[in-house]
């Protein structure tokens, strides 16, 4: 079994290299990467649900939107990711993401991530399993 992401070390920035066995596992595991330079997500309690849908032009930059829409979920209402069911088709993801509302004094603060970007930005599918490498502004 392959590592579902690896942190990368990039001066200023922080980075995750990340696989999966299909598209929307690699999209998975890229939000458990991301949780986890938040904060220890094994102790955020499943509470809450959120539905998402959206389109892009291009695999990557779907990635990306996905990335910063679950920034966007954290730093506007305090949800982390835990887990999701998602299906990605034609550059348009739909599905729902399930976590739990992040408590400053139960939960341990690590990175603070402003933004996903396209920086260094790869994704490929080599041999029927997927590869990424996101860089993060922090």
């Amino acid at each position: 079994m392959m590592d579902k992401y690896r942190q990368l070390d990039i001066s200023g920035d922080t980075g995750l290299e990340i696989t999966g066995e299909s598209i929307e596992d690699l999209f998975k595991n890229a939000a458990a990467g991301l949780c986890e330079l938040i904060t220890d997500t094994s102790s955020v309690i499943v509470s809450d649900e959120r539905k998402v849908t959206f389109s892009s032009d291009s695999t990557e930059d779907l990635l990306v939107k996905w990335l910063n829409e679950l920034i966007f979920l954290f730093d506007a209402q305090g949800f982390i990711f835990k887990d999701c069911e998602i299906e990605i088709e034609n550059n348009r993801l739909s599905g729902s993401i399930s976590g739990g509302i992040f408590n400053p004094e139960s939960h341990e603060r690590r990175l603070l991530i402003k933004a996903a970007t396209y920086n260094g930005l790869s994704l490929l599918n080599e041999g029927g399993s997927w590869k990424a490498k996101v860089i993060f502004d922090i």
